[in-house]
């Protein structure tokens, strides 16, 4: 989500990012009382908003951002033992059953997960639903208006011809979105029938980089980004919630939206927060759980990381409603099919895509 944090920093608007090069180990020694969180880098939050926490809990957060949102598990993974933080942002259903199975929280049932929609809800107390969105395809409006072509619509028109050599997407090995998408083609295709279908992406021109913000901000030529950049790639891997996000930064803002969203290529994407395994401030971390169920953050959440709240009664801006509706009918797939394929998948989408 994970996502928008470029555009963000273009207008400043208010948004608060910290970051911290040491742990709530760090913050004990010097004296202050402080909690750290571990995300990805798209984590922001507004600063009146984070500061009314601070004040009610008397914690100062800090807050350490590692990369996209795979690396950023990987990466927990491995400082298991001795965390970076106390609580983990960021983990998403693609990668939960990695962290879990290699036991990266503890448990602790969060004040006011029974508000949390029946949909985003999880066995156990090991993670928090915190938000959901829609991976899908972006494309650029001007680019298709200009070249008198209709943007496509489904994952089989991405391997059309016509399509050829303007699609973008992210490595699936290390970005979540790019993870997402590879299993939004699973799921449409099936187990036998997917690895054919990249099979016809790469030789219809798909192009494959890192993550996110080099995907969107640097390839993409519909993104505020991209144009600065001059990108020639029409089509990239992003979210549904893109489009509101190039209409609320822009200035002057257009009447409509300069992306669209190809609504049969999304893939239903939901983030979790976890307490972490061996946390230095665990008390601390359990009040920022807290937190982030909250009305208060989750209507926070959908201007600031272009999410959905996943909480009942969290109302959502009306520019999402306009220019970046939830998919109506996205691809989903059972957390316990993702955990016994996932890696095996992403070893052959390697082999056929980067090989």
């Amino acid at each position: 989500m994970n996502n928008k944090k470029f555009l963000a920093a273009v207008v400043g608007l208010g948004l608060v990012t910290l970051s911290a090069c040491g742990s709530s180990d760090d913050a004990k020694s010097s004296g202050s009382k402080s909690v750290t969180l571990v995300s990805h880098d798209s984590w922001a939050v507004s600063k009146n908003v984070l500061a009314d926490f601070e004040k009610k809990s008397g914690y100062k957060v800090k807050v350490l951002e590692d990369g996209d949102a795979g690396q950023a598990v990987n990466k927990a993974i491995l400082t298991k033992d001795n965390p970076q933080g106390d609580v983990f942002f960021g983990v998403d259903n693609t990668l939960l059953s990695r962290a879990l199975d290699n036991g990266l929280f503890q448990s602790y049932e969060a004040k006011g997960a029974d508000r949390i929609k029946a949909g985003y809800r999880v066995d156990g107390d090991k993670v928090t639903p915190i938000d959901t969105g829609d991976i899908c395809v972006n494309y650029d409006k001007a680019y298709f208006t200009e070249h008198k072509l209709q943007p496509p619509t489904s994952y089989d028109d991405l391997i059309k011809p016509v399509y050829k050599n303007l699609l973008v997407t992210e490595n699936a090995s290390t970005s979540s979105p790019g993870l997402g998408f590879l299993l939004g083609s699973a799921a449409k295709y099936g187990d036998d029938s997917w690895q054919g279908y990249w099979k016809k992406l790469k030789a219809n021109g798909v192009k494959v980089v890192d993550g996110w913000e080099q995907a969107y901000n640097e390839e993409f030529s519909g993104s505020a980004g991209g144009k600065k950049a001059k990108a020639d790639r029409p089509l990239v891997v992003s979210y549904a919630s893109s489009p509101p996000a190039e209409v609320i930064y822009a200035d002057p803002k257009p009447k409509t939206a300069p992306t669209g969203v190809a609504q049969g290529t999304c893939f239903r994407q939901i983030e979790y927060a976890g307490l972490l395994s061996n946390a230095a401030n665990a008390k601390g971390g359990k009040a920022l759980l807290d937190f982030l169920l909250t009305k208060e953050f989750q209507q926070d959440m959908p201007l600031n990381m272009f999410v959905y709240p996943v909480v009942d009664g969290a109302q959502v801006p009306a520019e999402f409603t306009q220019y970046g509706p939830q998919a109506k009918d996205p691809e989903t797939m059972d957390p316990a099919k993702i955990a016994d394929n996932r890696d095996d998948w992403v070893k052959s989408w390697t082999s056929l895509v980067l090989k």
